[in-house]
């Protein structure tokens, strides 16, 4: 792909998250999956319009594209994102394995407007002892349980 097509699908990603600015329905985030020069999946910073923290632009739009591939990997795909993901945007990048992300703005311009998702970067890198939000585990006999099904399931699909 040209370093032109590069730049016109970023344009998309940005032109949906003004979009999403203009009719109010969440932060300015737009995030777009290309597959042989299709947009096969679009997504918006819907956080506040859907009271739901896990809806960012990155996860909207990986979800509407593995639904249209039917498939739950994004392996040929590139994804085009109006800013740098977060931690959780980049987990979901990960798991679902496209070829390549491209982004417009970074870390520091979305936290210069008050989305700064450094603190969760550092607390990613704390102890859980440390961390603001406690983590313990708890030491159930069963906890293996599900494991072990997996292990000797005849019908997994590991991904």
């Amino acid at each position: 792909m040209t370093e032109k097509n590069h730049e016109y699908w970023m344009s998309v990603a940005i032109r949906e998250a003004h979009h999403n600015v203009l009719n109010t329905e969440g932060g300015p985030f737009g995030a777009i999956v290309v597959k042989d020069g299709e947009i096969i999946g679009r997504g918006r910073n819907l956080v506040t319009s859907r009271n739901d923290p896990t809806a960012h632009a990155e996860v909207q739009a990986i979800r509407e594209a593995c639904q249209h591939l039917n498939h739950y990997q994004l392996e040929g795909c590139t994804i085009y994102t109006s800013c740098e993901p977060c931690p959780m945007c980049i987990g979901a990048i990960y798991w679902s394995r496209p070829d390549a992300v491209y982004y417009a703005c970074t870390q520091q311009d979305a936290a210069n407007i008050g989305f700064d998702d450094k603190f969760i970067y550092d607390e990613i890198a704390l102890p859980m002892e440390k961390r603001s939000i406690p983590m313990q585990q708890l030491h159930m006999d069963e906890r293996l349980l599900p494991f072990q099904a997996w292990t000797t399931s005849t019908g997994k699909i590991e991904y």
